[in-house]
């Protein structure tokens, strides 16, 4: 096993530990958090009548997924938390996938939209591409990828966490590198100055296929 893999490991094993230890702390730290703006964000770029099928990334105890099924989609959850996956099946009653980032099986073209609010951020920056590329790949021609991640200009450790924080600029790269077209972005929380809105949001669209 290469010193790179290992590290991988390390990064992800370390990080998920935080997370299982920490699950009942960060459910009620995060449940009632406003994320209206990311909702709507997410969803406007899609007719008003549609059902969708969404996975939401990163689902943590599922508050998100509860509040696309209670609008009528088909949402399905996926984190790499067994404690969270646990969690959001008892909360939801869909299907959660438990997965790690950076080793995903999803299918092909089978999501109209994926949400990834709070959670990309921590895949480390020489497998962001990669997994960017993945989730290409799992969205249907038209498909959304939305994302909201703490800015910054720096990676690695914060506590028991791995994080990549990123500005717009180089956000903007990694879109655009695995196909995306970015079609939105913005600054939160809503209605504050820029050096008091610690995270940036972005939607992205898979382009329609051409001939």
């Amino acid at each position: 096993m290469s010193k790179k893999t290992i590290e991988l490991d390390e990064i992800e094993t370390i990080t998920l530990a935080y997370y299982n230890q920490n699950a009942s702390a960060f459910w009620s730290g995060t449940k009632d958090h406003d994320v209206a703006q990311n909702y709507e964000a997410f969803l406007s770029p899609f007719p008003q009548d549609k059902k969708l099928d969404i996975l939401d990334l990163g689902c943590g105890p599922g508050r998100d997924v509860h509040y696309f099924k209670s609008l009528g989609h088909r949402p399905v959850g996926l984190d790499g938390s067994a404690v969270f996956c646990t969690m959001a099946r008892i909360y939801t009653g869909c299907q959660i996938l438990c997965q790690k980032f950076l080793s995903l099986q999803l299918s092909k073209q089978a999501y109209d939209g994926i949400f990834a609010n709070a959670s990309l951020f921590h895949v480390p920056s020489q497998e962001l591409p990669r997994v960017l590329e993945e989730l290409y790949v799992a969205l249907r021609p038209g498909g959304i990828l939305f994302l909201s991640n703490p800015r910054g200009n720096q990676e690695g450790w914060s506590g028991q966490r791995y994080g990549h924080y990123m500005q717009l600029d180089s956000s903007h790269l990694f879109m655009e590198t695995a196909g995306f077209k970015v079609i939105n972005h913005y600054y939160r929380p809503a209605d504050k100055p820029i050096h008091e809105q610690p995270w940036l949001a972005i939607v992205a669209m898979k382009p329609f296929e051409t001939l």
